[in-house]
Parts: C-alpha cells; sequence; structure tokens
C-alpha cells in the first residue's frame, strides 16, 4: 500500500486530471482528442504525469511543514491557511507547464482554455487535500478535546482539594476551642478529648481516599459529636439516629460534617438537636434538624462557609444525582441530603 501510494498513486491523480479536462473541454467544442495526432496526446500524458508527481511531492511537503509548525493544532484559521496555500501551488505548478504548452498548439491562449486549466485541477488539489487531512485533523480535534477535558478534570480536582481543605481550618478553631476551655475545668476529659481529636485529623489528613465506605464516615461523624457535646450547653438533647444498613456503600468523604457542625454552631432555643442516616430508594438521606433562637443576628444567618462550601462540591462530585434542601420551620432549621450511592 505504501507503494502504490508513492509511486503509482501521483501518476493515477495526474491522469485522473488530464481525461477529465479532456472529456469537459471536447465535449464542448465538439473536439474527439483521440483522433489527434497520438505524439500529441503522448506528449500531454507525460505532463500530465509528471505534474501528478510533482503535485503530490508539494503538497505532501506542504503538509510536513505545517505538522512541524503547528503540530496537532485543529483550528479553522489553519486549515484555510493550509488549503490557501496548496491551491496556490497548484495553480503555479499546472500554469507553468499547460499554459505554455496550450499557447504552443494553438498559438494563442483562450479563456475557455485557462479556465479548464485553473479550475479542475484545483477541484481535484481540494478533494486530495479533504481526503489526505481527514484523519490528520480528526486527529488533533481528538486529542484537544482530550486535553480540554483533562484541564477541566484537574481544575475541578483542584477546586474539590481547595473546599475541602476549608473544613480544616474552621474545624480546627472549633475543636481547639473547645479544649482550651475544657482544660480548666476537666484535664482527664481534655485528654480524651485531644485523642479523639487526634483521630478526627488522622481520618482527614492520612486515611482519605477518592471515596470512603459510608461506616468509615459516620464513625467520623460520630467522633465529632463527643467532641462537640464536651463545649455544648447542659441544656442540650440530642437524639442521633444511624441505619445499620449503611456500611459498605461508597461516599466522597467530609459530606455530612457542614450539616452537624452547623446545627452546633447555630443550636439555641430549646437546644435540640437531631441527626439521621438512612437508607431510602437507592439513596443515602442524612438529615440533621436543630432548634434556633427566636431572634437571629444577621450574621448568623447565612449559615458559615460550611454549607456554602457544602453545595459546591456536591455540584461538582454528584451532578443531577442530589437534593439538598435547608429550611427554617418553628423555630426549628431543617437540613437534608439526599444523593445517590455507589
Amino acid at each position: 500500500m505504501k507503494l502504490f501510494r508513492k509511486y503509482v498513486f501521483p501518476a493515477l491523480y495526474g491522469l485522473l486530471v488530464y481525461f477529465t479536462i479532456r472529456l469537459l473541454h471536447d465535449t464542448d467544442i465538439r473536439l474527439r482528442f483521440w483522433t489527434r495526432a497520438w505524439s500529441i496526446n503522448a506528449i500531454e500524458i507525460v505532463l500530465s504525469v509528471l505534474v501528478g508527481y510533482a503535485g503530490v511531492y508539494l503538497f505532501k511537503r506542504l503538509f510536513r511543514y505545517y505538522d512541524n509548525r503547528w503540530p496537532l493544532q485543529f483550528c479553522y484559521q489553519n486549515l484555510v491557511r493550509e488549503l490557501s496555500v496548496m491551491v496556490g501551488l497548484n495553480l503555479i505548478l499546472v500554469n507553468l507547464v499547460f499554459t505554455p504548452w496550450v499557447i504552443f498548439l494553438n498559438g494563442q491562449l483562450y479563456w475557455d482554455d485557462l479556465a479548464d486549466i485553473c479550475m479542475i485541477p484545483t477541484l481535484y488539489a481540494i478533494v486530495y487535500y479533504g481526503i489526505a487531512r481527514a484523519r490528520t485533523y480528526m486527529m488533533a480535534y481528538v486529542d484537544n478535546r482530550v486535553l480540554l477535558e483533562k484541564v477541566t478534570n484537574d481544575h475541578l480536582q483542584t477546586e474539590l482539594k481547595f473546599l475541602k481543605s476549608q473544613y480544616h481550618p474552621h474545624f480546627l478553631f472549633n475543636a481547639l476551642n473547645t479544649i482550651y476551655f475544657q482544660m480548666d475545668e476537666d484535664l482527664p476529659g481534655a485528654k480524651k478529648s485531644i485523642e479523639k481529636f487526634s483521630e478526627l485529623l488522622r481520618y482527614q489528613l492520612y486515611d482519605q481516599q477518592q471515596q470512603v465506605p459510608v461506616a468509615n464516615e459516620l464513625e467520623y461523624l460520630q467522633s465529632f459529636i463527643d467532641l462537640q457535646k464536651v463545649r455544648s450547653s447542659s441544656k442540650l438533647k440530642m437524639k442521633v439516629d444511624l441505619d445499620i444498613n449503611l456500611n459498605g456503600q461508597l461516599v466522597y468523604p467530609l459530606l455530612f460534617l457542614p450539616f452537624v457542625e452547623n446545627a452546633f454552631k447555630f443550636i439555641g432555643g430549646d437546644y435540640r438537636l437531631s441527626i439521621s442516616a438512612a437508607l431510602a430508594d437507592k439513596q443515602i438521606v442524612f438529615r440533621v434538624e436543630n432548634s434556633v433562637a427566636e431572634f437571629e443576628p444577621p450574621a448568623t444567618r447565612k449559615g458559615g462557609i460550611g454549607l456554602e462550601n457544602l453545595k459546591r462540591r456536591l455540584d461538582l462530585l454528584y451532578p443531577g444525582k442530589y437534593s439538598l434542601c435547608t429550611k427554617k420551620e418553628n423555630g426549628t432549621f431543617v437540613a437534608e441530603l439526599k444523593f445517590d450511592y455507589e
């Protein structure tokens, strides 16, 4: 196949152009070129074959030049530039060879002869360009799409890491505050809190994977609740209900923490707090309800950065596969998350 493309195809290309010109031109003027002297036909055929070899050679050199200059860069500007140069070179080549030959045969150059010499080789050159470059530009287009998806994915991963890292300072501040006040009143209890705190940090910093079993996430959440209960008011009335069927389902880490963190931060009124997690219709449903004070300072109504970060993470991790509802009714703030698990 390689030998055919290199040695046979250029000759066939030149002959195809020649016989197309002869067919259209001679049909128009009612001439039968095979009745002419065979020496004239032989010269024209030889010239056409030589033009075919020269043209294909120039086209390939042009393609290599542009591939080296703009490797796999698919854009319409490059395509138009390359095709224009190719058509221009082709016109120069055929006019250098056939225009003097026509003048030599007829004594002058007619407009219809010039039109045939220019238009027909140009049309075949465009067809050849489309066939020869289709695979190259298709590969360039596919590679560019893959590169774009990779850049987009890298950007999303960077954003996810940034959003997840924002939990750490917020969490550290609250936990250290808890231990700080506990050390003045209950030193053994403070030591236990530090132990819990170290377990939480280990989970956040070392035990993270792309996804984790939901049981690990709930265990982490329970440790966080135990730590927060230390600094909570004695009036706190808490209920935690975790479905025992939540075990090996895979979830992204730190999805539940913002709800509980937000509840402990803004709890008020009669200090009721309810936390539940369950399986329902191939989804995990996580719900937190906490009572709030009748009057809330304006600064607390936004709920901090936790829930805002969570919404952005859910958009990236579970696009179209989750529902998040937050509302306040009858002195109770309710936050509920439903999402598909793997």
